[in-house]
């Protein structure tokens, strides 16, 4: 029987901590990406949203009396403000956006034809990581009203 050379036993164990380090390294990539791809979803869910609360707040806030007493062919169709508000205040509770984002902040902007509708909420990432803070998701949707069309 040999006996071990004083060279192999000083080896001993060094593959201990370069393992748990690359664990550790996985680990953390994991949570990232994790972290990245909910991001990018809550950023798409907010997207669809704006692009919908924009296209009803131009509808509906370009419905009124002017359309009315005016017909369509005199001009650009005004769009009400207060109308426009109301009507993405109300796609918003109807579609359960303010249940399923809780803490979504909506402002509503008219540029003559054009609604513009701004959406942030707080963003709840899965996996926490020490050191991040915490982080709002932002979506902008535009929708123009064009009779023409």
């Amino acid at each position: 029987m040999t006996r071990p050379h004083r060279a192999d036993r000083a080896d001993r164990g060094s593959a201990t901590p370069l393992v748990l380090a690359f664990a550790a390294i996985v680990l953390v990539l994991v949570a990232v990406v994790v972290d990245a791809s909910a991001a990018y979803l809550a950023r798409e869910r907010l997207d669809a949203l704006a692009d919908g609360a924009a296209l009803q707040g131009a509808d509906l806030g370009a419905q009124g009396s002017a359309a009315y007493v005016g017909g369509l062919t005199h001009g650009p169709l005004p769009v009400s403000r207060a109308e426009a508000e109301r009507a993405v205040r109300a796609y918003l509770r109807d579609t359960g956006a303010l249940r399923a984002h809780p803490g979504l902040r909506a402002r509503v902007e008219v540029r003559g034809e054009r609604v513009v509708v701004v959406l942030t909420a707080p963003l709840a990432l899965p996996l926490h990581l020490p050191g991040t803070s915490a982080t709002t998701v932002r979506a902008v949707g535009a929708a123009v009203v064009d009779p023409e069309r």
